[in-house]
């Protein structure tokens, strides 16, 4: 092959295969840009609504049996970063989630996030401490159910979905008080 017919092919290839790529967006939160106050914690010294965005999610691996949505915030002034949202064993038929979702209607399990509650905890970064950002992820993973109840630990949920993901998305939105 000559080698512009090669590189087109290549590009070709690798451009079909992004396409198809697993990915996580959402109509309320986007890459990048602040959240609005509707997604702010509701105590604390928060006052916002305490609502989930809506996420949708595509191109699930094959082999694909449930998935898991995390939260985290990586910029929390703590050392080991927070955790705002743990959802486990939500059914392979789910791909999208509206907002202020009850994942426990889908047949899912929510897991205890670092404000000690089991749920959604919106973003509540202290005064004056700048930027942070929300790291919305969708995993995809090969068993229905992981076997987790609701006080397993963060950093143990967080290690398990690490180990066994086919593939995860991820959309990072920011907030600042």
């Amino acid at each position: 092959m000559k080698p512009l017919t090669l590189t087109l092919l290549t590009t070709a290839v690798l451009t079909s295969g992004i396409a198809n790529a697993f990915d996580i967006s959402s109509k309320d939160i986007q890459e990048g840009h602040p959240m609005a106050k509707t997604f702010e914690f509701s105590s604390w010294g928060c006052d916002g609504g305490n609502v989930s965005p809506q996420l949708q999610w595509s191109h699930a691996p094959e082999g694909t049996k449930s998935f898991a949505i995390t939260v985290f915030d990586p910029d929390a002034p703590t050392g080991s970063g927070f955790w705002h949202w743990i959802a486990t064993d939500i059914p392979a038929s789910v791909s999208e989630l509206p907002r202020g979702v009850n994942i426990k209607k889908l047949g899912g399990q929510e897991h205890r996030i670092d404000y000690g509650s089991v749920g959604f905890g919106g973003a509540c970064p202290p005064e004056g401490d700048g930027m942070h950002r929300y790291q919305f992820t969708v995993w995809a993973l090969p068993k229905a159910k992981l076997g987790l109840d609701a006080n397993t630990p963060a950093a143990v949920v967080g290690f398990t979905l690490n180990s066994m993901a086919l593939d995860k998305a991820k959309l990072t939105a920011t907030y600042t008080r």
